[in-house]
């Protein structure tokens, strides 16, 4: 059998066991476990001197097990005594009231059957409990090795739900989704602290991005409580909240600066429609990772709720480096700090997968500790935050975002449809639609930009572009591996540095120096990322960029789904709005379709619903657009179906009627639906609608004629000036 090393008993425990010398059902019940591990252990020592065993009674060996298996969930994980082969031993335990016993061994070597009776004695003697607790309301270790932790659980099966207690400093990581209540101290969850008296807060940590964790703070300074009316305090809460008697050991564990969180299952109409797809049945359980290396800790109080606990030895979570934290640091003192003459402009860039998204949501949350809203203007095309893929946004966020993407999708204040996972095919139109975005900014709160990871070539002149434009006070790079993979946006380089649109200020006409005005500057920052697999895209399921711009799409359509139903309905299932042809423009954003074909290649595809502000008027038929429109966009939706006998569009949409009463333009991009929507239509008999097997793509109109706009001007191409 393996031994294992298990963790030194902590100091809060040692002054519990301290205070229960003072109860005297304590000194009774050790001392009959005494007696009778005493009498035991000279059984087992006389049964090994004289060579006999008793072939009708249990092997020693299953008995160590199984002790071992019951102490485990227990208060304190034993230590096992050190056994010296041919030498006298000598043990000394110590009992749950501070007393002490001591025994030696008669034999020159100890056998393996009196090792496990002197190891399960011990275990005995220092927990106070001849058996382990209930899986389900005990104790259970979060992993078994040299970092061994202990989560105090217990779980309500009136309620169905699990109270959690944990000391300062403590971390558990994890991965499911749950709503999180703070009931009494402080938590942290990806930089946002939430504390008892707030409102309930949903977690997600899927198998497709890095797993959250639940970090109990030490009490805020401003608390004026002495520390035995908050010990009362807590265990006051911990009855209160649960239906049964609470455990012994979880009030004696409590202290004046433990945290006592709520844990219960959530299930809403996005995890539902989510896991209602065959590929994303196991999406909030662990990943294939780390599966292979046994991360997984049993916890029956926490998987009640819907969380798989993490081993702190395989799986260290969100991993920040020291420039990473002196960034965040340093960007909060910012907003607190009164001197400045205006809100500060962050802008975050860096190349693919280099942990820009992470960041910012910790950046985000951080800020939200301080203030009550943050503006976050999305230039990422591809990997959106608060909306679907291909559009490009201004959003006010209020809440913590404690998930990714997927799961807040929600409605910005302005927004632009784009089209197209990434913006190579037209710059121009792609910096005039942030243009008409950062003209709705406030200037009254901090503001967040997200980039693309495209940083090399025209990407970097778009970010000088964006700098110049915005007004950018504080630009953070993130880099990996030891390196950076683009130039780094000094004040300095921007001095010289040519943008897509914009130039470097001239230099000032011989004794006019004094008179020109000062150029803009920033505070550059820049950020090492350290965490594992940086800079490689994610090569298992659901970490790719294409299968998270489903999620996304997957968690924006989900808000059609009944709040307080269990059933979940296919978008085919759902009524569709008519639209009449002649009241609303069509047009193709990332290509060029000959007029007679748009009509096919919009059936059944995904349309940004826009909003024109001239009007729009037909003469019976379909009204076609030749350009593309920068204009507001209110949403998403499905094209279902084109009735051209009747004149009609057919819509689903998960957007107000309020809000679709204003659209007057319909915009093909290059975002398509994700096949789980087409090839598992629930209850359709026969052929599946839209999906088709017999295709060729001989047809006319069936390739698609890409059109490039990025070239580059003639006043970026350098002059050869070489002498020949």
């Amino acid at each position: 059998m393996k031994a294992q090393r298990g963790s030194s008993r902590p100091k809060h425990n040692q002054r519990n066991g301290n205070k229960r010398a003072k109860n005297p059902k304590w000194h009774g019940h050790n001392k009959s476990l005494h007696s009778d591990v005493a009498h035991n252990l000279l059984l087992a020592s006389a049964r090994n001197d004289h060579g006999t065993a008793d072939s009708g009674k249990p092997n020693l060996k299953s008995l160590k097990r199984q002790f071992a298996k019951a102490v485990s969930g227990s208060r304190t994980m034993s230590s096992h005594l050190p056994a010296e082969p041919k030498r006298k031993s000598q043990a000394t335990s110590t009992h749950a009231n501070g007393q002490a016993q001591t025994w030696s061994s008669g034999s020159e070597s100890d056998t393996e059957d009196s090792q496990g009776w002197r190891s399960y004695a011990q275990s005995v003697l220092q927990n106070g409990m001849p058996s382990g607790v209930d899986a389900g309301e005990g104790l259970q270790p979060e992993c078994v090795g040299e970092d061994t932790q202990l989560f105090l659980t217990q779980f309500d099966h009136v309620k169905n739900r699990t109270l959690m207690v944990m000391q300062p400093g403590q971390t558990l990581c994890f991965r499911g989704k749950c709503l999180l209540t703070c009931l009494y101290g402080r938590v942290e969850v990806l930089g946002f602290t939430i504390e008892e008296g707030q409102q309930p807060y949903a977690l997600y940590s899927p198998a497709s991005h890095c797993p959250l964790s639940i970090t109990a703070l030490a009490d805020s300074p401003l608390t004026t409580k002495h520390r035995r009316e908050g010990r009362q305090e807590a265990k006051l809460i911990v009855r209160k909240h649960l239906s049964t008697v609470p455990k012994n050991h979880l009030l004696n564990e409590m202290d004046s600066d433990s945290c006592v969180i709520l844990l219960e299952a959530l299930d809403n109409p996005l995890t539902r429609f989510l896991t209602s797809q065959t590929q994303l049945k196991e999406l909030f359980g662990v990943s294939s990772k780390e599966l292979r290396e046994d991360s997984a800790v049993a916890n029956s109080a926490l998987s009640a709720v819907g969380l798989t606990a993490l081993s702190s030895s395989s799986c260290r979570g969100l991993v920040s480096s020291r420039s990473y934290r002196d960034a965040l640091h340093r960007l909060v003192r910012v907003w607190g700090d009164d001197e400045g003459d205006r809100c500060p402009v962050i802008l975050v860039y860096g190349a693919k997968n280099s942990g820009k998204s992470t960041f910012v949501r910790h950046l985000i949350n951080s800020l939200l500790n301080h203030t009550t809203s943050v503006e976050y203007l999305e230039c990422d095309v591809g990997q959106t935050e608060f909306t679907p893929p291909g559009c490009l946004s201004l959003t006010a966020v209020t809440e913590p975002l404690l998930g990714p993407p997927f799961t807040h999708q929600q409605q910005p204040r302005h927004m632009v449809y784009y089209g197209q996972a990434d913006c190579q095919s037209d710059l121009d139109r792609y910096l005039e639609s942030l243009k008409s975005l950062w003209r709705h900014s406030s200037g009254d709160m901090p503001v967040i930009i997200n980039t693309m990871g495209w940083v090399k070539g025209l990407g970097f002149q778009l970010l000088v572009d964006l700098v110049r434009l915005f007004s950018v006070t504080h630009v953070v790079q993130l880099s990996f591996g030891g390196t950076s993979q683009c130039a780094a946006l000094t004040p300095e380089l921007l001095r010289t540095a040519h943008g897509w649109q914009t130039h470097p200020p001239a230099p000032p006409a011989l004794g006019q120096a004094e008179l020109q005005e000062a150029p803009h500057s920033h505070v550059f920052l820049s950020v090492q990322s350290e965490f594992e697999g940086a800079g490689t895209s994610g090569e298992m399921r659901h970490q790719r960029s294409n299968e998270l711009r489903d999620l996304a799409l997957l968690g924006y359509f989900s808000q059609m789904q009944a709040p307080n139903s269990n059933i979940v309905r296919p978008l085919h299932c759902f009524t569709p709005y008519q639209v009449s042809l002649s009241a609303v423009a069509v047009g193709v954003t990332h290509c060029e379709v000959a007029p007679t074909h748009i009509l096919y290649a919009a059936n059944a595809s995904l349309v940004g619903l826009c909003c024109l502000d001239e009007k729009v008027v037909g003469r019976g038929g379909p009204v076609l657009l030749s350009q593309t429109p920068i204009c507001p966009c209110v949403g998403l939706g499905v094209l279902r179906g084109v009735d051209m006998i009747r004149g009609l569009y057919f819509l689903v949409t998960p957007i107000l009627p309020a809000l679709l009463s204003r659209v007057n333009c319909l915009l093909l991009g290059e975002i398509s639906l994700p096949k789980a929507l087409l090839t598992t239509q629930a209850g359709v008999e026969g052929d599946l609608p839209y999906v088709t097997t017999d295709y060729s793509f001989e047809l006319t109109g069936a390739g698609k004629v890409h059109v490039f706009k990025g070239l580059y001007r003639p006043s970026f191409v350098k002059p050869n000036t070489t002498n020949k």
